[in-house]
């Protein structure tokens, strides 16, 4: 009769019972590792988006607040420099003004200091090219030459001025003549001369 022991045959599945058992659960334990690995890893990746995307509002936001406050300085320089072209306009305005001032104070000055005896005006145009149109009265011809030959050598009046009309009137009371006279002469202050002349020889 054989005897079979079945005994030590139990007993090495009963060893190796246990043993799958704890393979099974350790790759259980790595995969549980592994999803709570990646739920870290994921939370943390969201938790640092978050950070990110807060500081990129925060940069964004400071960077409208910079550019409205940009702006706001743009247009004030804008103003500034309205305000400056308009200010340099109206100094080259009274400068202009101031010219065209001293060219009739001048006129004046100088045809009253050329009157001759005997003679006076009756009317003062100034024309748009600087020229000057007298009108005037005088008791003899001689004061006409005189006043003209007065206003040449003062130097404010170019020379070989124009006596345009010259007619005598006849005096009732009392008896006698009256020239009257038109001429035409064309302002230039003395400074004005040299340099056409220097242009002119250049």
């Amino acid at each position: 009769m054989i005897r079979i022991n079945l005994l030590a045959v139990e007993r090495k599945a009963a060893k190796a019972g246990p043993t799958g058992l704890q393979t099974g659960q350790k790759l259980t334990i790595a995969c549980s590792l592994v999803l709570i690995a990646g739920a870290l890893f994921i939370g943390w990746r969201y938790w640092a988006l978050q950070q990110e995307s807060g500081r990129l509002d925060k940069e964004i936001t400071g960077a409208q607040q910079e550019t409205s406050r940009l702006h706001a300085i743009i247009q004030q320089v804008q103003q500034f420099e309205q305000q400056k072209a308009q200010l340099q306009q109206r100094v080259v305005l009274i400068e202009q003004l101031r010219k065209s001032q001293t060219g009739p104070v001048h006129i004046l000055d100088q045809i009253s200091r050329a009157l001759p005896p005997m003679l006076w005006l009756t009317e003062l145009k100034q024309t748009a090219d600087g020229g000057v149109v007298i009108d005037g009265r005088c008791t003899s011809q001689t004061g006409v030459s005189d006043f003209v030959a007065n206003l040449e050598a003062s130097g404010y009046f170019k020379k070989s001025i124009e006596i345009v009309s010259s007619q005598t009137e006849s005096l009732p009371t009392p008896p006698g003549e009256l020239i009257k006279f038109t001429i035409k002469a064309q302002f230039q202050p003395p400074g004005a001369a040299a340099p056409a002349a220097a242009k002119a020889g250049g």
